[in-house]
């Protein structure tokens, strides 16, 4: 447990270290690059405009994303009623979806696990 926590604190001095060198100048590149999404002056209530409105502007998307998932759903429904109409290369492609959905997700349980295939640290 002691080497594991050092070599964190090792790995912690090693991006500060490398932050405290190059960040100042990836900050002011990122600004130069993004400058027309800068909002002048950059006050409080500016910024807390900017929530609300990116908030409300999120609510007001709901019924299309509702919308758009029942078209979805029904889509699907659909090709399940006519499955035997279905081609061998649009089953492989779902195929190949849902496999690639099952490794996201083991990937995110092993990340979720601290990086370790066998279980979580006790």
């Amino acid at each position: 447990m002691a080497t594991k926590l050092q070599q964190l604190q090792s790995k912690a001095c090693q991006a500060s270290q490398y932050i405290s060198k190059h960040g100042t100048a990836y900050y002011r590149q990122l600004l130069e690059q993004n400058k027309q999404h800068i909002q002048d002056p950059p006050t409080l209530e500016k910024c807390n405009l900017l929530a609300k409105q990116l908030f409300y502007t999120r609510l007001a998307s709901i019924p299309g994303r509702n919308e758009s998932f029942w078209k979805e759903l029904d889509y699907a429904k659909n090709l399940w009623k006519n499955r035997k109409d279905l081609k061998v290369e649009d089953a492989g492609i779902a195929a190949l979806f849902g496999l690639e959905c099952f490794a996201w997700f083991c990937a995110g349980e092993i990340v979720g696990r601290g990086f370790t295939f066998t279980g979580y640290y006790v």
